[in-house]
């Protein structure tokens, strides 16, 4: 269980949760269609209608970012990102009873979104672009995501060497926990993400998802995994684009709810959802002696 502000929480474990990509950017690589007609005008009405649509299509957490960070994406400014996410933010209380994460790696964008209602900080930098976001997170008591990733959007790639997979990562992690606790957050905030497609090239992703149950062992940690869209799909399903790779994105979340995934990150949830809640079954008759418990 996750402690949320406002005497929330959020409860992992019992089934694994379908978190909702709400992007409000120009340059999303993800979206057929931006959220963000202009470098700061997001149309609020469309992007609350669409956090709706996820929340009644079975979305157990919405994620909202106004910043891109796909590989080689330009730094937005932090008044350009409060001006896209804080209308959506602010628009979404009342409307949505699903948590409001932040996908931020910014400390006064984390601060303001809190404010405005947001529980979660999704934080892609592993606090290694802002150090003061920790700060925030443990005076807010908002839930934590911490993930991998080495360098910038523009250089990762070049970071992408690994003598061992798996200990690199994890090591990592622990690095980022422990920045995490020393400024004050709880460790029982934390949940961890090992950064499919962040400075990895697509064998890593893969070897990340394949060897998951051993990271999520050494770490002992609530563990998100966002597959959703991602270019390495293509090494196996081959070039398309973005908006194409949901029937490959079912495999990876697929994969990831039966090696022990809490939540997974995705943009096409009505579809996704039917995925994530079959994959959990077969997880659960396979700790059961009886599969007639599963009905």
């Amino acid at each position: 269980m996750i402690p949320l502000p406002g005497d929330r929480s959020l409860l992992l474990g019992e089934r694994p949760l379908v978190m909702g990509v709400l992007n409000v950017t120009p340059d999303s690589f993800a979206e057929a269609m931006p959220m963000v007609t202009s470098t700061a005008t997001p149309d609020v009405s469309r992007a609350v209608a669409h956090a709706c649509e996820m929340e009644a299509a079975g979305a157990d957490i919405l994620d909202i970012g106004g910043e891109s960070t796909r590989p080689g994406a330009p730094a937005v400014s932090t008044d350009d990102e409060l001006s896209r996410v804080m209308p959506v933010i602010e628009a979404l209380q009342g409307r949505v009873r699903v948590p409001i994460s932040i996908d931020t790696y910014k400390s006064e964008v984390a601060a303001r979104a809190i404010g405005a209602g947001a529980v979660l900080v999704n934080d892609i930098s592993g606090l290694q672009y802002d150090p003061g976001l920790a700060q925030v997170v443990a005076e807010t008591g908002a839930g934590l995501v911490l993930m991998h990733t080495r360098g910038r959007s523009a250089s990762m790639y070049a970071e992408a060497h690994y003598d061992d997979l798996t200990r690199e990562v994890g090591d990592e992690l622990e690095h980022s926990m422990t920045r995490a606790v020393v400024a004050g957050v709880r460790r029982e905030q934390i949940i961890l993400d090992p950064g499919i497609g962040f400075a990895k090239r697509p064998g890593h992703s893969y070897g990340v998802l394949a060897r998951f149950p051993e990271l999520a062992d050494r770490l002992d940690r609530p563990m998100l995994i966002g597959p959703s869209r991602k270019s390495f799909l293509q090494a196996a399903a081959g070039e398309r684009p973005p908006v194409e790779r949901d029937w490959a994105t079912a495999a990876a979340v697929t994969a990831a709810v039966l090696a022990g995934a809490h939540v997974v990150r995705v943009h096409a949830v009505r579809e996704l959802v039917q995925v994530v809640r079959v994959a959990e079954m077969i997880r659960a008759a396979g700790v059961t002696a009886d599969p007639d418990v599963i009905r």
